[in-house]
């Protein structure tokens, strides 16, 4: 990843607890996919600055989200 921040292949972005427990909720509410917290930034990310993507962007989904509902439901205090 860093080779290819280097090169300007990829442009990295950050996105907080708040963003990515918003991107958790939205695509397990919609779509029925539970991400990862990893994922979940990405998706937070998209759904808050869509227009910085560009024409297309691909998020990929990878690990298990169920793993992580036990710490989204503390940070939510449910």
């Amino acid at each position: 990843m860093a080779y290819l921040a280097e090169t300007g292949r990829v442009k990295p972005r950050m996105a907080d607890d708040k963003t990515a427990v918003t991107g958790f909720r939205l695509l397990s509410e919609l779509e029925g996919i539970i991400p990862a917290l990893e994922s979940a930034h990405a998706v937070g990310y998209a759904l808050g600055e869509p227009e910085a993507l560009g024409d297309l962007a691909i998020i990929n989904i990878s690990g298990r989200g169920d793993k992580d509902l036990e710490t989204v439901m503390k940070y939510e205090n449910l």
